[in-house]
């Protein structure tokens, strides 16, 4: 069959279906496709249930702090309540015929399957072939990457996804990934008792991000309990019975779970991306600031390769709304996306780091200095582990990346990102008024650094 309508959405994550939202209730005829669920991987794998389950092994931690701080506490992990609110509150076990109705509620149709894109503005998706006379909107998220590690694919290891889908923390986990998702859901699971080892390939856990927070989540992890590697050659993998043995360069390691963490990618050949002119063999699309990519069809999301955030993707689809809508706004600046590991402590960053600032011939000052040395920091005591660090353009006087480290770094981060942004004089920042005694007063603190 083939149908004419004004717009088909491939991919309903969080930019993608607000986006179909917005065009249906704007009187467009809409078709979104889904393969999985609707609202992404947000809501049911990532975003939502993993910071619940931060939420309650932070609890346990902060109780485990308590005789340092005002007495004495028992705590008896019990991942069980954890499991449940994932399954009621944030996922509806894993239904997304809410989201739908919320969707075509507004006017859209909804299709579930797995398309394809077959020539200019045209779909495929099952039996239909859609012909999209608007446009056509490419939001396909990611899929996790699996490493061709010998015997790995032979075993049931899991992802993130496993990982939400638990009902019990394991007796011992190996974690094969130290970016932000493998170190969270490390950390959760060290928390609720579960024995730990962290391997990562790169010299330093959070590679993208500055030393300093690498080093310092590297100590704390490790005061935790956690077995972290970095430089850790993984050469082969093997489940037996109830247990993976996880051979390294130094030897093996063993735990009854594997998670496998190292990043995600989209199938673009899969998706047709060749039809519009695109390179299927490419890691990314590239959209234009008005996230096209070929005449008619737009990207947003993962895909695009801009951070694979939800605030990203909501960012990309506003734009693409209007830019479909025919209505004047700006186009998309990445200078000061905002990111945040929520590990405990937390790390927020915004802007470039200062390796990135140097890589790009600036002129660049830091400014520095622990968050223990501040006057909340001292008072928090137990728990205060953070820092804050700024990168400033000598030339133009104004910063051109942050982190913020701590207990509260991506709350903190937020003064940040808008002196990023913004592009706020530093001296204007130094002439502020910071509340006393707050974490983000050791800003000012990083200010008067600036080397």
């Amino acid at each position: 069959m083939a149908e004419d309508v004004d717009v088909v959405v491939i991919g309903m994550g969080p930019g993608g279906e607000a986006l179909a939202g917005e065009l249906a209730e704007a009187g467009l005829s809409v078709v979104g496709i889904e393969a999985r669920l609707v609202g992404g991987e947000c809501p049911y794998y990532a975003c939502v249930p993993t910071k619940m389950m931060i939420r309650a092994a932070d609890a346990l931690a902060e109780a485990r702090r308590v005789p340092e701080l005002a007495g004495q506490a028992r705590v008896d992990p019990d991942f069980t309540p954890v499991a449940a609110r994932i399954r009621g509150e944030a996922t509806n076990n894993w239904n997304d015929q809410a989201a739908v109705d919320r969707f075509t509620g507004k006017g859209g149709r909804f299709v579930r399957g797995r398309a394809r894109i077959t020539g200019p503005r045209t779909v495929a998706v099952n039996d239909t072939v859609f012909t999209a006379c608007r446009a056509v909107v490419l939001n396909p998220g990611t899929e996790p990457v699996i490493p061709p590690i010998p015997g790995l694919a032979d075993t049931p290891y899991w992802t993130n996804r496993d990982a939400v889908v638990a009902t019990e923390a394991p007796e011992s986990l190996v974690v094969i990934g130290g970016g932000a998702v493998g170190l969270e859901l490390a950390q959760v699971f060290a928390r609720f008792g579960s024995q730990v080892t962290v391997l990562e390939a790169a010299p330093r856990l959070l590679s993208s991000e500055e030393p300093e927070a690498s080093d310092l989540l590297a100590q704390v992890l490790r005061a935790d309990g956690l077995d972290v590697r970095i430089a850790a050659e993984v050469r082969t993998v093997d489940y037996s019975g109830d247990a993976f043995t996880v051979e390294l360069a130094d030897g093996p390691v063993r735990a009854h779970r594997l998670l496998v963490a190292t990043g995600r990618r989209t199938d673009l050949k899969a998706l047709g991306v060749d039809a519009v002119g695109c390179d299927a063999g490419a890691r990314f699309l590239e959209p234009d600031e008005r996230m096209r990519i070929a005449d008619g069809v737009y990207a947003i999301g993962d895909v695009t390769g801009k951070g694979a955030f939800t605030h990203v993707s909501m960012y990309q689809g506003a734009i693409a709304t209007r830019e479909i809508l025919g209505r004047p706004g700006p186009g998309a600046d990445y200078h000061a996306v905002p990111r945040v590991t929520f590990t405990d402590p937390e790390v927020g960053a915004v802007g470039l780091t200062e390796a990135q600032a140097r890589e790009h011939g600036l002129a660049v000052l830091v400014g520095f200095t622990e968050l223990p040395s501040s006057a909340r920091g001292w008072i928090h005591k137990v728990g205060n582990r953070g820092f804050i660090k700024l990168v400033h353009d000598a030339e133009r006087g104004v910063l051109l990346g942050a982190t913020s480290v701590g207990p509260t770094g991506g709350e903190v981060l937020s003064a940040l990102v808008v002196a990023v942004h913004a592009r706020v004089p530093t001296d204007t920042l130094k002439q502020m008024i910071y509340a006393y005694p707050t974490f983000h007063r050791a800003i000012e603190d990083a200010l008067t650094h600036l080397r």
